[in-house]
């Protein structure tokens, strides 16, 4: 049984820093990537940022420069510091992992935590 168990997020006011985490325990293979995703009410979910096996990271535009994604692979756990929350950051928060093919390459999911910046 594979889980991910986000947690981390809350209210914090423009500027402020929040880090997110998520771990990953059950019976996996090797992660080829692991990563974050957002979701606004009543907008698309989106790619905020992602950590493959070879340490390549991509970010979404809007968070390059603020955001930084770790990974500890030996506790399977990724990590999301957030620097100088905007208000437009508050959304829904996501991990995700993807398996490799021996883990025929499967992805799965987080519960959500929600990330509130407001005044």
């Amino acid at each position: 049984q594979v889980q991910l168990v986000q947690s981390g997020g809350g209210l914090v006011q423009p500027g402020g820093s929040l880090r997110l985490s998520c771990a990953v325990s059950g019976s996996i293979g090797s992660i080829v990537a692991m990563g974050w995703h957002r979701q606004a009410p009543e907008k698309s979910r989106e790619l905020v940022a992602s950590v493959t096996d070879r340490g390549l990271t991509i970010y979404a535009s809007s968070v390059k420069g603020r955001y930084t994604i770790s990974r500890d692979n030996g506790k399977n756990t990724v990590y999301l510091q957030m620097n100088i929350l905007k208000p437009e950051d508050t959304a829904v928060y996501y991990c995700y992992i993807q398996l490799g093919p021996e883990g025929r390459d499967k992805s799965y999911w987080g519960q959500g935590t929600q990330v509130t910046v407001s005044s």
